[in-house]
């Protein structure tokens, strides 16, 4: 069975490997672009929040829309409710780019999570340098001095960090380095199969006074339903968005669905 994860971890870490560039410097620029918008606030408000992805392929799925048009999605996520975007910027293995997600950023107002592999100090100040406000942690890639130190640094620059895992242990982890938003990812990285009783399973044990996130595998407002009576306050929602004929439509089914206790 392949890992899909391993793959994709081991390019970009190579990658990093190869990047001589002056941490310092990209911080100090980062540090002068501008404040970001507030991704946590937006996850936070009436009902379940949706955070709608703009993605072109998947190594999994493969192409799901080449063409699409960043900025005219976002403003057709914007018109259907959606709190925050989510953008792939991975180009070997998902399609994405840096020039998606500020094509995606200056179209709207809304907050934007910069989708990508997260392996080096330099990815911190790189998604903030693109416009991004908030970073993707993956807890199954990265050991807890890198969780905490990537934490740390988003946190100098004003991003959130949207820190993902997959079980009970790495939400641990996750918890143990100070995490303030979870995403239980129901799509297992490592095989790309979905479970759709995972991220109900671990709800339960997600604090109150730290925004739930659940991810992957959402195709309707049952499920939608299902994971906010669960307690979870936000849900990331990729594929079925992008391949929807009328996206504004299916998030007013997949939004504002009340939230159940923790």
């Amino acid at each position: 069975m392949p890992s899909y994860l391993a793959d994709i971890l081991d390019w970009h870490r190579a990658r990093a490997a190869s990047d001589d560039r002056a941490t310092g410097s990209l911080f100090e620029r980062a540090a002068a672009s501008g404040p970001p918008r507030d991704f946590a606030g937006a996850l936070r408000g009436g009902g379940l929040a949706c955070i709608a992805e703009i993605k072109r392929r998947s190594p999994s799925k493969g192409d799901l829309d080449l063409g699409l048009q960043p900025d005219v999605v976002a403003k057709e996520y914007a018109a259907g409710g959606a709190a925050c975007l989510s953008v792939l910027t991975d180009a070997r293995f998902f399609g994405g780019s840096a020039e998606d997600l500020c094509s995606a950023r200056q179209a709207c107002g809304l907050p934007v999570l910069r989708k990508d592999f997260t392996v080096q100090e330099a990815d911190v100040a790189d998604a903030r340098l693109m416009g991004a406000d908030a970073v993707l942690l993956i807890v199954a890639g990265l050991d807890d001095d890198e969780l905490r130190r990537f934490s740390a640094r988003a946190a100098e620059l004003g991003l959130a960090a949207l820190i993902e895992v997959h079980d009970a242990d790495e939400l641990e982890r996750a918890l143990g380095c100070g995490a303030r938003i979870i995403g239980v990812n129901q799509r297992d990285l490592r095989t790309f199969r979905v479970d759709h009783e995972r991220a109900c399973a671990l709800a339960e044990r997600i604090p109150s006074d730290v925004i739930a996130v659940a991810e992957s595998g959402i195709r309707d407002g049952d499920d939608a339903r299902r994971l906010a009576d669960a307690g979870f306050d936000a849900i990331l929602v990729g594929e079925t968005l992008v391949r929807a004929a009328d996206k504004a439509s299916l998030l007013g089914q997949l939004a504002g669905q009340a939230v159940g206790a923790r």
